[in-house]
């Protein structure tokens, strides 16, 4: 299974209805060769392709105008930029402010890795209008996702069967079988993607955006990264900290921690998140109709998982709801308070016999369409994550750490473990422990952490605004719950993000939003 370093807006939505050298060592433009002097060919978006997860069109934006598209070209090797390219489709709202008040393009990455850009950011509705007085809100699909080169691995009829394995091994043969999965997994990537699969790495990623800079006419970048996409951010500026314009980061990275660190670091989160969850429900006045206490919440959850990993029971035909689905479910839940209540929903329905919720819940997370169809996000993420991350652990690794999640939390400790996993026997080598985001001589970044996190766990803020530098990040404190601040329309927080961003007001840091 991957870590769940991702940010699914978009799905959320879904699911309430119904992540070398060339240019770092001179930090030139690529002004060598016709790339950067590309025009873009701007239309109406087309049909999400099945990489992008299917369905319509984006529908129409808050002022009745419609989301155009294009594809940029980028060269598929940033150490030999004149070589073959690949394209990247990107997305654009044009402001509604008058010419002289536009301050230039506002790109957006939504995280993952291995969100489109393009179908994530109309699923926002009007929460970026403000925004857009001022910026043309822009944003894409990075190497290897979506429309853009998309990393493809298993089919999905493999997929269905991948994502209903048991994730959290027993004993000898289930690990046997946990390990076998993987590698068949990891294969087909490589088998389906060889060529692009060396070339995903955030730093590709990252010079992909000061090309994207450039061909859209803008001086400075100007950025909204959440999740994951804290991380592309901070390594931007890493690499280019001259070339930051105004900058956000929100649902923050720890850039200092390595891939074992960020999933023990999410295990205490998504605990942290199911505590918060369960006293929320007893508190009410109406009787929580999933226990008593909050510590009966938790424990019938934890026996609900139990009596599944024994036997499964129906969740969407043909699929039945194994103990890894509803795992995974409860997991995309506590992603959102707005999702509390369907998990609080679908556990009722669980423990009647119906798993229907819970595997609607688990779908969204894994990418997956009420036809069966899975988007690319997965295998993106797992490429991309493989591929930055060095170190590779195996099932002895784990087994030794287990008592370390488990103390974490008893409920996901087992399932952020086992997903260390994923990158076995990956067919590219991982570039770093950690990624570089020092930035020294940046723009002041404002850096926005939620104490109620699961997925990136507030301290990660903290640790991003050292990384950065003296001088450079601006720490926000939101105390809320969910993954990110900004979209849970705090007015604090959005008038501090609204002010930096359209007026270039930098909020005293350490501020807290309540």
């Amino acid at each position: 299974m991957p870590s769940l370093l991702r940010l699914r807006a978009a799905a959320l939505t879904a699911t309430a209805v119904l992540l070398s050298a060339v240019l770092a060592g001179c930090g030139d433009d690529a002004e060598d060769q016709d790339l950067t002097q590309q025009e873009l060919s701007w239309k109406d978006c087309p049909t999400p392709s099945d990489a992008q997860g299917g369905g319509a069109a984006p529908s129409p934006l808050p002022d009745g105008g419609a989301w155009q598209c294009a594809t940029m070209k980028a060269p598929l090797d940033w150490d030999a930029p004149q070589g073959d390219t690949i394209s990247l489709e990107l997305i654009r709202a044009r402001t509604t402010g008058d010419a002289g008040e536009r301050i230039g393009s506002l790109i957006f990455n939504f995280g993952g890795p291995g969100l489109s850009g393009v179908t994530t950011l109309p699923g926002f509705g009007d929460a970026f209008e403000t925004l857009r007085t001022r910026y043309d809100l822009v944003s894409f699909d990075p190497r290897g996702v979506g429309r853009s080169n998309p990393v493809l691995c298993e089919n999905d009829q493999q997929l269905d069967a991948y994502f209903q394995q048991d994730a959290t091994p027993d004993d000898g043969a289930e690990r046997t079988e946990l390990l076998e999965s993987t590698t068949e997994f990891n294969d087909a990537c490589e088998q389906n993607s060889k060529k692009i699969l060396p070339h995903v790495r955030t730093t590709d990623a990252a010079r992909d955006l000061d090309l994207m800079r450039q061909v859209l006419g803008d001086g400075k970048l100007h950025y909204f990264g959440f999740s994951y996409g804290t991380e592309l951010g901070g390594v931007y500026a890493h690499l280019f900290p001259k070339r930051v314009g105004r900058a956000v980061f929100d649902a923050v990275v720890d850039p200092t921690q390595s891939s074992e660190q960020g999933s023990l670091g999410q295990a205490k989160g998504f605990q942290l998140a199911l505590d918060n969850f369960a006293e929320d429900c007893v508190s009410k006045t109406e009787e929580c109709p999933i226990g008593d206490t909050a510590q009966d919440v938790k424990d019938r959850i934890a026996t609900l998982l139990r009596d599944l990993d024994r036997k499964p029971i129906t969740g969407v035909f043909p699929r039945e709801l194994t103990q890894t689905a509803a795992t995974n479910g409860i997991v995309q839940a506590l992603y959102s308070q707005d999702l509390w209540e369907y998990l609080t929903e679908g556990l009722q329905q669980a423990y009647d016999g119906d798993g229907s919720t819970l595997m609607l819940l688990s779908d969204s997370m894994n990418g997956r369409s009420e036809n069966g169809e899975y988007d690319n996000s997965s295998a993106a993420h797992t490429a991309i994550s493989c591929a930055d991350a060095k170190p590779r652990y195996d099932t002895a690794y784990v087994q030794r750490k287990l008592p370390e999640f488990r103390a974490a939390s008893a409920l996901f400790g087992d399932y952020l473990a086992w997903g260390m996993i994923g990158c076995t026997d990956w067919a590219v080598a991982g570039a770093a422990d950690h990624p570089d985001v020092s930035a020294p001589g940046s723009a002041p970044i404002l850096v926005v952490g939620n104490t109620g996190d699961p997925a990136t766990p507030y301290e990660g803020a903290r640790a991003m605004v050292n990384a950065l530098g003296k001088g450079v990040g601006v720490e926000l404190t939101y105390r809320g719950q969910g993954h990110g601040a900004y979209d849970s329309k705090n007015k604090c927080v959005q008038g501090a993000v609204n002010g930096y961003l359209l007026d270039g007001k930098v909020p005293r840091t350490g501020t807290v939003c309540t």
